[in-house]
């Protein structure tokens, strides 16, 4: 996600720069767009082929040492009794069943929707404050350095705290705040901060969400068929928002910008949702450990544990 925020900073001013190849070769400026980024991709496949590993396992770069604690690690990340490492059909019913997949999605399309949106129509919306098409790349760039920075301070101090939640309602708080400055009649001063805001939203609340779910979804087999859903379903809002922001809705966007903040709403709705069910689960569970109704959680197996995943009594959700 920081790469993406990066690409979308850098792609102004690279489409700047690359604005002044208008005839090098016999081609327009915007054919060499596609080309030197194409050939920028292809590169970073080829390198990333080279580099990355497929398991902490297979790792080169780390010691045996090193190697053995982080695959012990990611095994027993989310349960003192690990996770089941034979698959089942189970695990995909308990995802597709669950009530915490769909809350999920339906914060994940709060965010992703939008984030669409403004990276692919915030040239456009720029343009429209009545800036060349030059300028109009170069003045996209900050924005996005601030949607960076945003990202960065979220997901540290979301590690650092250990919870998720606030840091979401956060980000989605800068979107409100940002769409209804974009919805409202100020000058373009106003609107253009707005996008800052919106930027520093969508791209705060995105990777934070992500390890939400990731948190709460377990054991492994399980995470993967809610992970799946999650962002398989969830990426339909981007197809949405392929179609809101209309070329005769310009310069204002209004509809655009009054469906990306019913989104808005709806995923501070989906967190708060959360936050209460996930709170009322935890105290019941701890009770339950604690002998309150007759210490059913102390009697569960290891086994038994590992099976249930984040239904077992000792799981307890992330806030």
């Amino acid at each position: 996600m920081v790469m993406f925020g990066n690409r979308g900073a850098f792609s102004g001013l690279l489409a700047y720069a690359i604005s002044f190849m208008e005839g090098i070769q016999g081609l327009h400026a915007w054919q060499w767009i596609f080309i030197l980024e194409g050939i920028a991709t292809v590169a970073a496949g080829l390198v990333a082929a080279l580099v990355l590993y497929d398991f902490p396992a297979t790792a080169s770069y780390l010691k045996p040492h090193e190697r053995a604690y982080v695959v012990w690690r990611q095994k027993f990340a989310y349960s003192e009794q690990g996770e089941d490492e034979d698959f089942s059909w189970q695990y995909v019913k308990d995802a597709i069943c669950d009530w915490q997949v769909y809350t999920h999605v339906l914060l994940y399309m709060s965010i992703i929707g939008p984030l669409y949106g403004v990276v692919f129509f915030t040239p456009s919306v720029v343009k429209s404050f009545g800036f060349d098409t030059a300028d109009t790349q170069l003045m996209t760039i900050p924005p996005f350095v601030f949607g960076t920075i945003v990202l960065l301070f979220n997901t540290f101090y979301s590690d650092r705290t250990g919870l998720r939640s606030p840091f979401i309602l956060f980000a989605l708080t800068l979107n409100v705040i940002g769409y209804s400055i974009l919805l409202s009649d100020v000058k373009w001063g106003a609107h253009y901060f707005a996008i800052y805001l919106i930027l520093g939203g969508a791209y705060g609340a995105f990777p934070v969400l992500i390890s939400w779910a990731s948190n709460n979804f377990a054991g492994h087999y399980k995470r993967c068929v809610g992970m799946a859903l999650h962002i398989g379903i969830g990426n339909f809002s981007g197809a949405m928002f392929s179609n809101v922001y209309r070329s005769k809705d310009a310069p204002r966007y209004k509809l655009g910008h009054g469906i990306a903040m019913m989104f808005t709403w709806l995923g501070i709705f989906a967190v708060i949702t959360n936050v209460i069910a996930y709170r009322y689960i935890n105290a019941k569970r701890a009770k339950m450990v604690a002998g309150g109704e007759g210490g059913e959680g102390l009697k569960i197996s290891g086994e038994e544990v590992r099976r249930l995943g984040d239904k077992s009594p000792t799981f307890r959700y992330n806030l």
